[in-house]
């Protein structure tokens, strides 16, 4: 067999053309070098994660040895991949430029037609070679050179010249948005930090707001016992200076009485008797009021129920007994609601100690679902109609005695929305009656 038979098994071609096997070799070195393009674009094109400039030298210097270029331009259009840098780039030998000042005339020929938009891939490229770039069918960019002389420059090396740069644009987008989501990354970071520590700050400033208004409302029904108190203690002072004074006149008449010769005992004992009716209700008064001046701020705080319990106890001569009742499920009230409830509560006792000569009274605190019912009541004499007519009477004029408290309670009651009536009570004396509309408020009287 002849060496032309040899190389006819060897590539399946049969021909006696001496001019087939030079064509042959230069196909296979094509393809041969579109092998080793595709290699150079793959190993290029994994430089994304280093950064757009990284890339785009990678890319260069692919598609400049693949043509073996004098010098090869890698352009991105104006207003194209707004975030690829650089812009442009010049690899003339071993040397890279970004100065379009130094860059050959006819790179700057061809820059400028790759910095516009759109252009045509097919306009004569004059001096060199030029492909587009594209992304999504969009023109944004190209890659143009000045191949080595003497190189021939096929159809398929322009193919490789235009997948290598199409896979930039998208390396190139690509880097961009990889680049931008680890800033996002750790500006989320940072920001969930921030949030963090706000939350944390945010929950200790809220810790101690939680225990500065607990001890606000604790001080608060301190100072409404207090007042109440010292209030009673006022009236007490006054009331008892009258008891003991009028015992001393008293005492001083029997005396006169018994110096005279003939003196009635029976008269001077009566006379006797009333001192002494005095000076037991003036040690009474003056037991409650120690009482009241005792129990200071020592005291712990409670809730509305413990602490009308508690006030209850402020009043209570040996001749008065005071009960409290609660109904219903209690729930928690504005400070300024309790307090104003507190006072109005022994505005009411304190009216009954002074004014009636009632051994019972009672106190009755009543949860409902869309109220509150406050019931003060006693079995002593006084007269309901009475007392509505001395609160209209307060409320008609600027009064500055002994009727003013009932006008402040019921002052107190309207700031809470709700009502105050007089009537009379099922063990035979007065019933005040407060029923206040639920939710309440965070206001009302602090004084």
């Amino acid at each position: 067999m002849t060496a032309e038979n040899y190389l006819g098994a060897l590539t399946g071609v049969r021909s006696g053309k001496r001019s087939f096997y030079p064509e042959y070799v230069r196909t296979a070195e094509r393809l041969e070098r579109a092998v080793e393009a595709l290699d150079r674009i793959s190993r290029a094109l994994v430089r994304t994660g280093e950064g757009p400039r990284a890339l785009v030298e990678a890319v260069v210097r692919a598609a400049a040895e693949h043509v073996q270029a004098d010098w090869l331009l890698f352009a991105v259009a104006d207003g194209a991949l707004r975030a690829a840098r650089p812009r442009f780039l010049l690899l003339a030998g071993d040397t890279l430029v970004e100065d379009e000042r130094l860059f050959p005339e006819a790179a700057l020929a061809h820059l400028r037609v790759l910095r516009s938009r759109p252009w045509e891939a097919g306009e004569p490229a004059g001096t060199g070679v030029r492909v587009p770039m594209t992304l999504d069918c969009e023109p944004v960019g190209g890659i143009a050179a000045l191949p080595a002389p003497g190189m021939d420059i096929a159809d398929t090396d322009l193919a490789v010249l235009r997948v290598l740069a199409n896979q930039a644009a998208v390396a190139l987008h690509n880097s961009f948005l990889a680049h931008a989501t680890m800033q996002l990354r750790g500006r989320t970071e940072q920001l969930s930090e921030a949030a963090e520590q706000q939350a944390r700050d945010l929950a200790a400033r809220n810790a101690e707001l939680q225990e500065t208004q607990r001890r606000l409302f604790d001080a608060m029904q301190r100072q409404a016992l207090d007042d109440e108190r010292h209030r009673i203690a006022r009236e007490l002072h006054d009331s008892v200076t009258q008891d003991v004074l009028s015992a001393g006149m008293m005492i001083e008449v029997c005396r006169a009485d018994l110096a005279e010769p003939g003196a009635d005992t029976a008269v001077v004992s009566d006379k006797l008797d009333q001192a002494k009716g005095l000076t037991r209700h003036a040690v009474e008064r003056l037991r409650a009021a120690i009482y009241a001046l005792h129990h200071a701020d020592a005291e712990p705080p409670g809730s509305l129920p413990v602490l009308l319990e508690r006030l209850s106890t402020v009043h209570m001569p040996t001749d008065l007994k005071v009960s409290v009742s609660v109904h219903g499920q209690p729930v928690s009230l504005p400070g300024e609601a309790e307090h104003s409830l507190l006072r109005i509560t022994g505005e009411a006792l304190f009216n009954t100690v002074m004014h009636t000569n009632a051994a019972r009274a009672r106190i009755r605190l009543d949860y409902r679902p869309e109220r509150i019912r406050l019931a003060i009541s006693d079995d002593g004499d006084g007269d309901p109609a009475q007392l509505r007519r001395m609160l209209r009477l307060a409320s008609a004029t600027d009064l500055a005695g002994a009727h003013r408290g009932l006008a402040n309670m019921r002052a107190r009651t309207e700031e809470l929305g709700g009502t105050l009536s007089i009537r009379r009570s099922r063990i035979g004396g007065i019933l005040l009656l407060l029923e206040i509309p639920l939710p309440l408020a965070d206001k009302g009287r602090t004084g």
